[in-house]
């Protein structure tokens, strides 16, 4: 049994109940970093083995799905947040369902969820791009295709590149596109900045340092007409 446990992104006491009583109950737990989730668990008084699981190396991919034909419940955590979503793990997950393997996965914690519900940008529809290409080239090009769906964007981005990428969005976008930049959510430093794309960089490019994990929330929708509806709305 593979259980997909995802952990806070930040605030320790954000966990859920089920992720630690399956954390609890598990024979191993799964991590993206040993370090990190040992301190997790010792928070929690809990005591299991770590088994490192990598995402790039076969080998490890195959080591984990033999422990899970062996029998043993794992509970696959990555270092913060929901495994699998810009995060290590679907390899796993795909491998284990081949092998005819029950997987289970937790609802928890979500930078992207967190976000842009505080954003307050839209209660429906919106698109997750994650962490984009490096490549300036390829990150334009999927950001001028989402822009067409008319519906928020969401893209994470380190620190050390934030700027830039900010940059990136007002050269594709336009300067005065509108964004929700959220900076280490559910943390002590939790900060919103909220303008357009070009006062955002100007605010960040002028701080001697800049630290904590980004959460960019591209507002497409605001930037257009809204259409006549020819047809009624249809309730599904």
């Amino acid at each position: 049994m593979l259980y997909i446990v995802p952990t806070p992104i930040g605030n320790l006491q954000d966990i859920t109940l089920r992720a630690l009583e399956v954390l609890k109950a598990a024979d191993v737990v799964l991590c993206e970093d040993t370090r990190r989730t040992q301190i997790l668990l010792s928070h929690f008084a809990i005591s299991k083995p770590t088994v490192r699981y990598n995402e790039h190396d076969e080998r490890s991919v195959s080591r984990c799905v033999q422990l899970l034909q062996s029998g043993q419940t794992a509970a696959l955590v990555s270092d913060c947040g929901t495994p699998c979503i810009s995060d290590p793990g679907w390899k796993l997950v795909r491998e284990a369902v081949k092998a005819g393997i029950q997987v289970s996965s937790l609802p928890g914690p979500s930078a992207a969820a967190c976000a842009l519900a505080g954003a307050g940008l839209t209660g429906g529809a919106f698109v997750f791009l994650g962490f984009l290409p490096r490549k300036a080239g390829k990150a334009a090009k999927q950001l001028s295709a989402a822009r067409d769906l008319h519906v928020p964007l969401i893209v994470y981005e380190s620190p050390y590149r934030v700027v830039k990428m900010l940059e990136l969005i007002s050269k594709t976008l336009g300067e005065d596109t509108p964004v929700v930049v959220a900076r280490e959510l559910s943390k002590v430093y939790e900060e919103w900045l909220r303008g357009n794309v070009r006062e955002v960089a100007q605010e960040l490019a002028s701080r001697s340092k800049v630290q904590g994990e980004f959460v960019i929330i591209i507002d497409c929708f605001a930037a257009q007409e809204p259409e006549e509806e020819d047809e009624p709305d249809v309730h599904y």
